[in-house]
């Protein structure tokens, strides 16, 4: 990892920009995709599936029979894994239901809002080298909790035109029956679209490769909305000299090997430790199966050694990590003082992994400094809130002569009229 030390603020601009992820190169190829699909539907599909996925897909959807051969397939271990998971999930997401709240705001004016949940969404879950079906328990549960009444999966099929079973497994958990077996770019150009087999959606989740982030981008631009800006995972480890060096370098090399544009960046308070946490990790890396992608995301990385501790929450703050592990003696002192994260972790028997498959809280989170704006996926993603207001005959008598003025200042008549003709027959 290239190594700072007490960086000056001038140059933390620098330091906080993520590895290269370029998408406007993408563009015109990923158009031609969309426009394909958009012109000849599942036709385009089939050959777009044959070109990128090297299989010939003849029906889109799984079957029941399908679904029931993955979960066989399914050790019994991992099955009690995922019900964990999901248990867990389920009861972080659930709390976060709102009550409906009414505000009388003035004697006679009533106004209340209410959640609605999105009637159609999709999601994308990732197949090949890392089938990442802990992320449609992310997604599905709170789609499921939140009423959606559509719920379009889509996963991309591998050599044998199949999806991996344990999605399809914790599918059949999770009670999602609309099943696709397709990926990539044309995967999102078809539910955001609709084909003769697709259902077209209102609001896509899930992550993806550069090609799947930079169709949601386009997407979105016409429309159809999508869960948050995309990037490369990423990671941001906060320690001192009492956390233990394995567990530091066991946290930033978990990350790492997401994909070799991961980030992993580590803030601590002396340069003794960090040289400790690259011994571990040099010597944890030679046994990580994944060892040549973390290798890669190793050399986009950064150690930060920051005396200073309000200096350091200040960086962490400027970094606005994805994850966040507090690893120090005073780690929820610390805590306290963020406020750009996508989610923490704290204290040394908290590693990020758990947040990623169990723990109960959205895996899916804000990356490359977005989380200064955006929130994770929670259970208010896949609803929409609205608002009601009504009025007595007393009230808006009492609020007309206000809404008036304020209409004949914005030279609004109409806007006045409808408070005046009101009021004279009232």
């Amino acid at each position: 990892m290239k190594a700072f030390v007490n960086p000056p603020r001038f140059i933390w601009p620098d330091l906080c920009k993520r590895p290269g992820f370029e998408l406007e190169f993408l563009e015109s190829a990923i158009k031609n995709t969309i426009n394909r699909v958009r012109a000849s539907g599942d036709d385009a599909l089939k050959e777009l599936t044959l070109q990128f996925d090297k299989v010939k897909i003849d029906k889109f959807e799984v079957t029941e029979n399908e679904i029931n051969i993955a979960s066989k397939n399914i050790s019994e271990e991992l099955k009690r894994s995922i019900r964990l998971a999901a248990d867990n999930i389920t009861k972080f997401h659930e709390a976060q239901k709102a009550k409906e709240v009414e505000v009388e705001t003035m004697p006679g004016v009533r106004c209340w809002r209410k959640s609605v949940a999105i009637e159609k969404v999709g999601l994308y879950i990732p197949g090949g080298s890392a089938p990442l079906f802990s992320t449609l328990l992310m997604l599905g549960i709170p789609a499921k909790l939140a009423g959606c009444k559509e719920i379009v999966l889509c996963s991309p099929p591998n050599k044998e035109g199949s999806i991996d079973p344990t999605i399809l497994f914790c599918a059949q958990e999770i009670g999602i029956t609309k099943i696709y077996k397709l990926g990539g770019a044309q995967a999102i150009a078809a539910m955001a679209l609709g084909t003769q087999s697709i259902p077209a959606v209102h609001k896509i989740f899930g992550p993806g490769n550069q090609y799947v982030t930079k169709a949601k981008q386009l997407m979105n631009l016409e429309g159809i909305a999508i869960d948050l800006p995309a990037g490369p995972s990423e990671v941001l480890v906060i320690a001192d000299q009492n956390a233990n060096p394995k567990f530091v370098a066991s946290d930033l090399l978990a990350q790492a090997e997401h994909g070799p544009d991961s980030q992993v960046v580590l803030v601590a308070t002396s340069k003794e430790f960090i040289d400790q946490v690259n011994e571990e990790i040099e010597e944890q890396l030679q046994t990580l199966p994944r060892k040549d992608i973390a290798s890669i995301s190793l050399q986009n990385s950064l150690s930060v050694e920051i005396n200073d501790q309000d200096e350091l929450v200040d960086f962490v703050n400027a970094y606005a990590p994805e994850h966040l592990i507090i690893n120090t003696r005073d780690c929820e002192a610390v805590s306290e003082k963020i406020s750009n994260a996508g989610s923490v972790f704290i204290g040394e028997h908290t590693p990020e992994s758990v947040g990623d498959y169990a723990s109960g809280t959205n895996h899916t989170l804000p990356t490359n400094g977005c989380a200064k704006a955006y929130s994770g996926v929670s259970l208010e993603s896949f609803q929409k809130f609205i608002t009601f207001q009504q009025l007595s005959r007393d009230g808006l008598r009492a609020i007309g002569p206000a809404v008036e003025t304020m209409a004949a200042a914005e030279l609004l008549e109409g806007h006045k009229r409808a408070i005046s003709v009101r009021l004279s027959q009232s």
